[in-house]
């Protein structure tokens, strides 16, 4: 387990409910999680959306029109790690229930899967990577308790 110094903002946008995400989120949790992941210093801020913010931002920032469940804004990955990690809540409970997870274990998930991309991680330039990044996935929230999410 790393034990890394992170700092860590946590921001709940406008969300129609915010009542499920804030108890699946408590800070000592996402913190815990997070630095977890990491590989060194970091400074993150994670904010949870609402559908129109987070299509806003893909559209935005990726060029894709739609809301996804997490996206990362990777500023620097060294001396320390500094980026963004946004949640779209809405996304990311109608997952959790197709999936069968609790929405606290697909948010661990997505958590981890985010602080790996802020780091250089890469799921979508070929197999090898994807494979790598989803095996590191799988280690790290085994350690933490929870099941593979794949």
């Amino acid at each position: 387990m790393a034990f890394n110094d992170l700092s860590l903002s946590l921001q709940f946008g406008k969300l129609a409910d915010p009542v499920p995400h804030r108890a699946a989120l408590p800070r000592h949790s996402v913190a815990r999680w997070i630095r977890h992941a990491l590989q060194s210093d970091a400074e993150i801020t994670v904010r949870i959306v609402d559908t129109e913010e987070g299509q806003t931002l893909n559209r935005d920032y990726r060029g894709k029109d739609y809301a996804t469940n997490v996206l990362t804004f990777d500023y620097t990955q060294a001396p320390y790690v500094t980026a963004d990690l946004v949640l779209c809540a809405p996304v990311v409970a109608r997952e959790a229930q197709e999936q069968g997870k609790t929405l606290q274990a697909h948010y661990a998930h997505l958590l981890i899967h985010g602080a790996l991309h802020a780091q250089g991680y890469d799921h979508e330039t070929d197999e090898a990577d994807a494979l790598e990044m989803e095996a590191l996935e799988i280690l790290l929230l085994a350690a933490l308790g929870y099941d593979n999410p794949y």
